[in-house]
């Protein structure tokens, strides 16, 4: 009896000394070609490079990313399924009436590969040059100006509430079905304010067709170094972003999750990995599946308190 008992207590040291042994599944749940697929499919490739199996990527869209975190939630924790979930895994939960998973009893945080902040834009012929601009002609005609967002219950959406609670600014606001249609808006100037996600709309702002005129982030982008942050000007509590974030079910053994954290933490810093993440505007990051944990439980928080303060009805 105790030399079974013995067997068995060894067994899940066994199974992940020798992970892994057989192709991996790695579940982004949204449609390929978004910001969370590319973001994934490099890190994926470096893990297929590093660990001698592949690790083949299934993306599984629909119903806001629930439907992909649900199947990743269910899936055994064996090390063999991967999440690599956007911060809709933080916001979902309080957004929808019904989710299908519960990210603190089915899913163990493994780290943040890296997050793109939210950013304030303006089309290039609106007339205002900064953000205070921008604010001060808001508050000088409430009710006046619309601002646009990639859609309900994203996070530059939430950002946008933010701004109006601790500012007290009268605004339209205006969620788009993506940031495709947003952009073209934006362009357009139909919407000619914007909040997005800096990855969604780099090239827009590179090129000079839009202009950033402030980062929800806690310090300056390289990519933009002329570009203040939200609290440098005194708008303060309002960083936020749009993360990559890696998740394995529950039960998953810790020599397994630390094996990811640290092989995904070294790719996201290899020089080529993250010269690619910076030209899409995500900030490599890598940290540890303790601090991720603390991240994700806060970030649940922040975005639960936005949606009751703004009144958002659930979906």
């Amino acid at each position: 009896m105790l030399a079974a008992a013995l067997v068995f207590a060894a067994a899940p040291r066994a199974h992940a000394a020798s992970y892994p042994d057989h192709p991996v599944k790695v579940i982004v749940p949204f449609p390929a070609g978004g910001i969370t697929d590319v973001v994934t499919r490099m890190i994926a490739q470096k893990l297929s490079e590093r660990l001698g199996q592949q690790f083949f990527i299934d993306d599984i869209g629909g119903a806001g990313g629930n439907i992909g975190m649900a199947d990743a939630a269910h899936a055994p924790g064996d090390g063999y399924a991967i999440l690599f979930a956007s911060s809709s895994i933080v916001v979902n939960p309080n957004l929808y009436k019904h989710v299908p998973f519960d990210v603190d009893k089915d899913f163990i945080p493994v780290t943040k590969a890296g997050a793109t902040p939210n950013a304030w834009l303006v089309n290039s012929d609106f007339p205002a040059k900064t953000m205070q601009d921008l604010i001060a002609l808001m508050k000088a005609n409430p009710g006046k100006y619309s601002v646009a967002s990639p859609g309900t219950g994203t996070t530059p959406s939430l950002s946008i509430e933010m701004l109006k609670q601790d500012l007290g600014v009268d605004f339209v606001t205006v969620p788009f079905t993506g940031g495709a249609p947003m952009d073209q808006s934006l362009l357009g100037g139909f919407t000619p304010i914007a909040c997005s996600a800096f990855g969604n709309v780099a090239p827009l702002i590179l090129q000079g067709k839009v202009r950033a005129l402030a980062i929800a982030s806690k310090t300056r982008l390289e990519a933009l170094p002329d570009v203040p942050t939200l609290q440098e000007i005194g708008i303060k509590g309002e960083e936020a972003e749009t993360m990559t974030g890696v998740f394995v079910p529950a039960g998953t053994p810790a020599a397994i999750v630390n094996l990811l954290q640290k092989q995904i933490a070294e790719i996201v810093r290899l020089p080529d990995v993250k010269a690619k993440l910076l030209s899409f505007g995500i900030v490599p990051d890598g940290d540890s599946s303790a601090d991720f944990a603390t991240y994700v439980k806060d970030e649940i928080a922040k975005w639960k308190r936005v949606i009751e303060v703004s009144k958002i009805h659930k979906i």
